[in-house]
């Protein structure tokens, strides 16, 4: 290896990789964490419920929500990171940082084919590597540092950037950044190739079946090179949108697992069934918020006082009290506090009160007429049922006592990304979106004026626009010194807060309910996200 490489004096934390530059010293490939003390059995069928079926099954392209639950299980990543955010081998089985951030070398494990025979090699990640930098519009903005993506041997790559990437080493992970078959992708449409709903990887699963509104159907991979890896002898994934419908599937055994979490009211039922557990570790690769996002071209919500009579219109503890009986926090930026690193609580704050919010509304020319309103908008739920809907429904009471008329128009998921991103026929959109693990991952898209592109789902809808916060967005991202890039961070957040482009309202706390027979699903930070290699069924 050429260039400096830095010593390992910075080990691998939550805290200091979020927060850092993220340098590494050459990494030998570490055993995973120890896994439960029973013996793996081989066998079984694992059977999965998912609550949305998303248009791609390969993560390739798409930051759709739960593609990647069945992507990483086919198309695997560079690593896989402990549920403290710490590195290990998948496809990579060493690798680098160089002291200047610039320069980042991956070995590759050698021996490893894809499901059609063909042999994995550098290609494959070089090819992969600069289709998150092109193509992906979440890997657009994790990879734009990229200057180059070379091939130094069969199984050897480097990587080298403009600017460093403070967050980079822990990006590589199956489920956000795929290695997908250079063979199979390479010289066509990548958008439109047959490959996306019929994945061909390298992982522990082959794709077999889909029946759309049904199920999708994985096998074993027999070559895997991991043996005897995986466990199981396939995985079925169901999509089951009625959520009594899916607990009635988990307590009768016919579906073993949900990532996607059940009704909240069912929660303390399901808790108590000796047969079921229920699981909160494995979402901090996501860090889940919910918020309302405005359109800043509406002649209402354009006005900054609409926007903060709203704000102060909405008490958030009672989404957390009715909406999740108690299975969220408050927030009050755009930072979970499960981006630890990152989150801070002095942050300026919209209290509810519903009398400020009165006389915003008039000191915005926005009179009550003589039947009380004074005007009328859509809001758009990301999903029609569960919290989501409890809150659009509470949303709908709090705009009504000061005098917005407030309309819930339900749809289905397709129809919403359609309406919210595409066609831009939404007034205020109710959203469930991911931090991931750095802002730049998953905060960036969502306020930087750069990222506003019609069709591209899960950025900038508001087509908010601010100079300072592309100012400070664009700082932090390349910023190696920590406290100065939380700070950074700190005063992006108190702009955003300032503008309200959107309004943050929760962090719900996540659940994977599963069957007892079901061991090592959740031993990484993506929980069930990871290539479900370790996954076994104990006997019925």
């Amino acid at each position: 290896m050429d260039g400096k490489m830095i010593s390992s004096r910075f080990f691998l934390t939550r805290r200091s990789l979020l927060g850092s530059a993220a340098a590494f010293g050459l990494a030998a490939a570490l055993p995973l964490p120890a896994f439960a003390a029973d013996e793996p059995v081989r066998g079984g069928i694992l059977t999965v419920s998912l609550a949305t079926e998303s248009a791609s099954i390969a993560a390739t392209t798409t930051t759709t929500p739960f593609a990647y639950f069945i992507s990483s299980k086919i198309l695997e990543g560079l690593l896989r990171y402990d549920l403290d955010l710490s590195p290990k081998p998948e496809l990579a089985t060493e690798w680098a940082v160089s002291e200047d951030g610039l320069r980042y070398w991956f070995r590759l494990r050698e021996g490893v084919s894809w499901h059609d025979g063909e042999p994995f090699d550098a290609e494959d990640v070089v090819f992969s590597i600069k289709l998150q930098r092109d193509v992906h519009p979440r890997g657009r903005r994790v990879f734009r540092n990229v200057t180059a993506v070379n091939a130094l041997g069969p199984h050897e790559v480097e990587i080298l950037l403009s600017e460093p990437a403070p967050y980079l080493l822990v990006a590589f992970a199956g489920s956000g950044v795929p290695i997908a078959p250079a063979h199979i992708y390479d010289g066509t449409d990548i958008l439109t190739n047959p490959a996306n709903a019929a994945p061909i990887g390298t992982g522990p699963f082959r794709f077999k079946e889909w029946v759309r509104g049904s199920h999708i159907i994985l096998d074993r991979n027999p070559d895997y090179w991991d043996q005897p890896r995986p466990y199981l002898d396939g995985i079925v994934f169901r999509f089951i949108g009625d959520p009594l419908t899916q607990i009635a599937a988990l307590e009768t055994g016919e579906v073993q697992l949900t990532p996607t979490g059940v009704p909240l009211t069912e929660l303390e039922r399901l808790r108590s069934n000796p047969q079921l557990g229920v699981e909160t570790k494995g979402f901090d690769y996501g860090n889940t918020v919910m918020r309302l996002e405005y359109n800043l071209d509406h002649p209402q919500l354009s006005k900054l006082k609409v926007r903060q009579a709203i704000a102060h219109s909405i008490d958030v503890n009672a989404i957390v009290n009715l909406a999740y009986l108690g299975n969220a926090v408050p927030i009050y930026g755009p930072v979970s506090p499960g981006l630890a690193a990152f989150y801070t609580e002095d942050l300026p704050r919209y209290a509810f009160d519903p009398a400020k919010a009165e006389v915003l509304l008039d000191e915005a020319g926005a009179p009550r007429g003589a039947n009380g309103v004074r005007f009328e908008v859509f809001l758009d739920p990301v999903q029609p049922t569960g919290p989501v809907r409890q809150t659009a429904d509470y949303l709908a009471q709090a705009l009504d006592r000061v005098g917005i008329k407030l309309t819930i128009r339900g749809q289905d998921f397709a129809t919403y990304v359609r309406r919210i991103y595409t066609e831009r026929d939404f007034d205020i959109a109710l959203e469930t979106l991911s931090n991931l693990y750095d802002p730049v991952a998953g905060i960036q898209g969502l306020f930087w004026s750069k990222s506003i592109e019609p069709g591209v789902p899960f950025v900038n809808a508001a087509h908010y626009r601010s100079a300072e916060a592309d100012r400070l967005l664009e700082a932090a991202a390349v910023e190696i010194d920590p406290a100065k890039r939380v700070a950074l961070y700190t005063d992006f957040q108190k702009q955003v807060i300032a503008d309200l482009p959107a309004f943050y309202l929760v962090a719900p706390v996540a659940h994977t309910v599963f069957n007892r027979r079901v061991h090592d699903h959740t031993l990484t930070v993506d929980g069930f996200g990871s290539n479900g290699a370790f996954v076994w069924l104990a006997p019925a």
